[in-house]
């Protein structure tokens, strides 16, 4: 099939857990003999080298849209990506007589582009919907962006002809806030890559290290792992933690952790490329998902392709990759003492984190890898195109 798959991130340019999905999803229908075309946004990292704005990356042609966008009111997401959605629609251009069989949009973000260009050329639109805003903020919508993202999202699901979510969670989540009938709504989990994950040339023993990354934002929940972290400074010594990202939260957050009175073991990162958070993961005792809301989780398969014994909070589609595999252990969603346990545990019983090692190897490879993900993805397209 030809696909053009619309995403506001994507590496490197890299946010949340959407660039990867969508990364790892292009790559994988490539080797499948599937045409497949990114659009995406342009943005430069500072320190780091320029990007093309046109290329072929593994197999997938990747183009990029500037985003020197006019004058926008401070703070207003829906409007800065509404304008940044027509750049998207501008890249049609690029793409000369050659059409797609499918646009496939992710998220709301995308919405209004692939909208347009469902229509522009005549083809079905479907949707992967990774996350919702009444999830975010524990099925309440505050007044404001929240509702107008929501009411974004509600349009996009209506739109599309069929619909992606990544985890059983996700599917009852979308069917029912969104009202859309249970024949439209697609089960794809996400997946992981273990080749790029993988960890070589490390024959040092794990360090008392704990690891945590993702977009910094209150229901990703670092401040559980703060408190945890702060109780177990005396249990566990010379133990540490790294959280990697960035995110509207970072402000409160470092408070927490300077009010917590670990300044000297906890240390805020900041955008870590894939390349050094796999270095920082090579010494890692353990790693930590303490999301309050997350509708599959994937950086839990990055860190269990890295090898890293990986601990989870029970909640949403976290719970549905760990729970009954002996993977990896799970804690209460906002339980500081629970998650304390459990790192505790992994930290000082390495009998423990080896079977969680071994048990997660075999998980990945047989529920989670690209190709077989990429292989649903499609037969959701040919739904689509029927």
């Amino acid at each position: 099939m030809r696909v053009v798959m619309l995403s506001w991130e994507y590496p490197p340019f890299v946010v949340g857990g959407i660039a990867a999905h969508v990364n790892g999803l292009a790559r994988a229908m490539a080797r499948g003999g599937h045409e497949v075309v990114v659009f995406t946004l342009q943005r430069h990292e500072p320190g780091t080298a320029a990007v093309a704005d046109d290329e072929m990356v593994d197999g997938v042609r990747v183009v990029r849209a500037a985003t020197e966008l006019p004058w926008l009111p401070e703070g207003d997401l829906v409007a800065a990506m509404a304008s940044a959605n027509h750049q998207i629609v501008a890249l049609a251009a690029r793409l000369g007589t050659w059409r797609p069989d499918v646009v496939h949009a992710h998220d709301w973000l995308v919405a209004w582009a692939g909208d347009t260009l469902k229509t522009l050329w005549q083809v079905p639109l479907v949707a992967t919907v990774h996350a919702t805003e009444r999830g975010r903020h524990g099925g309440h919508l505050p007044p404001g962006m929240p509702a107008a993202i929501n009411s974004i999202e509600w349009w996009l699901t209506y739109q599309a002809r069929e619909v992606i979510a990544c985890s059983k969670f996700m599917v009852r989540e979308i069917t029912g806030a969104f009202e859309l009938p249970a024949t439209k709504v697609h089960l794809v989990p996400n997946g992981v890559d273990p080749a790029l994950w993988e960890l070589t040339g490390s024959t040092e023993p794990p360090e008392q290290l704990v690891v945590a990354w993702g977009r910094v934002q209150y229901e990703k929940g670092f401040q559980v792992l703060v408190r945890a972290i702060a109780e177990l400074r005396q249990r566990v010594p010379g133990i540490r933690c790294v959280i990697a990202g960035r995110g509207s939260y970072l402000p409160e957050l470092q408070t927490q952790i300077d009010v917590e009175g670990v300044t000297d073991i906890v240390d805020l990162a900041g955008f870590v490329p894939d390349s050094d958070l796999r270095s920082i993961l090579s010494r890692a005792g353990c790693v930590i998902i303490p999301s309050l809301y997350e509708p599959f989780g994937i950086v839990a398969l990055e860190g269990m392709a890295a090898g890293a014994p990986t601990i989870v909070a029970k909640t949403g589609g976290l719970a549905e990759i760990v729970e009954g595999t002996d993977a990896g252990l799970l804690f209460e969603p906002g339980d500081h003492h629970d998650l304390a346990d459990k790192i505790h545990q992994v930290l000082t019983d390495e009998v423990t984190a080896a079977a969680m090692r071994t048990n997660a190897a075999a998980l990945i490879h047989d529920r989670y890898s690209w190709d077989a993900i990429a292989t649903s993805t499609v037969a959701v397209f040919e739904t689509a195109c029927r």
